[in-house]
């Protein structure tokens, strides 16, 4: 093992985005444009934003549709599965490399995100081994989920954890708890998340998991040492949806 970091102990890596491929904005696009609907910032991190069924709700409002929640839920995840058929759901490259290089550095890692327990296992199994218990945990039922992972699940200060997402939503919420992160934005043409990061004063914004090396890692370490990870951030502004946290995804 290469020599431990000093202050970081838990790394929280979200699945869908990170590890696995995007399916989920390049759905959202599709279903608001098709009903004649402009896809905005605004709207983007609307929907990325919320529990499963408050995210349905909106994007429901956003095509005038009166569709129920649960039925708007059953709209998009069968637009979903017609996606993935014609681009199938696999782990990024450089993810395996990725869980490894953590482990080495001596951290815990855990992973999350808004599906259940089974996306994981489906995806990630062959991988389990490298992560925590419980290995996945599912954020639905309290978006963004940074708090609950770092107090609740693992008992942490805040500047002992590294979250690497792909949302400006847990961006803002890392910024607010002062908690290191990382953004990986979605490489998805028609999305707003690596403009919104940059809002957020993300510093440390990666186009691919292979850039999230170990002096990356020890620099943030350091930063998390120092009180340093979010300097800077507050001459920036709010942006869109300052107030909102991430779903779906």
């Amino acid at each position: 093992m290469n020599r431990p970091l000093g202050t970081l102990r838990l790394a929280a890596v979200n699945i869908d985005g990170v590890l696995l491929n995007d399916t989920f904005s390049p759905v959202i696009h599709r279903i608001v444009v098709g009903h004649g609907t402009a896809y905005t910032a605004e709207l983007e991190q609307a929907i990325l934003s919320r529990p499963r069924l408050a995210a349905a709700r909106i994007l429901a409002e956003a095509i005038g549709s009166t569709a129920s929640p649960y039925e708007m839920l059953d709209v998009y995840f069968a637009e979903r599965e017609r996606h993935v058929r014609e681009h199938p759901v696999r782990p990024l490259e450089g993810a395996g490399a990725l869980l490894r290089r953590l482990g080495e550095l001596g951290l815990e890692i855990i992973c999350y995100g808004g599906l259940d327990r089974s996306h994981f296992d489906r995806y990630l199994g062959a991988w389990a081994s490298c992560f925590t218990e419980p290995g996945y945990i599912c954020t639905n039922d309290f978006r963004p989920g940074i708090r609950e992972i770092v107090r609740d699940h693992f008992g942490l200060d805040y500047d002992e954890a590294l979250f690497i997402d792909d949302a400006a939503t847990v961006a803002r919420s890392a910024r607010e708890l002062d908690v290191p992160f990382i953004g990986h934005p979605s490489a998805f043409e028609h999305g707003f998340q690596r403009s919104l990061m940059e809002a957020a004063g993300v510093r440390h914004l990666v186009r691919g998991l292979a850039a999230i090396d170990e002096p990356l890692l020890r620099a943030i370490d350091r930063e998390a040492a120092q009180g340093t990870c979010w300097q800077g951030a507050e001459r920036l502004g709010a942006g869109v949806g300052s107030g909102s946290s991430r779903a779906l995804s």
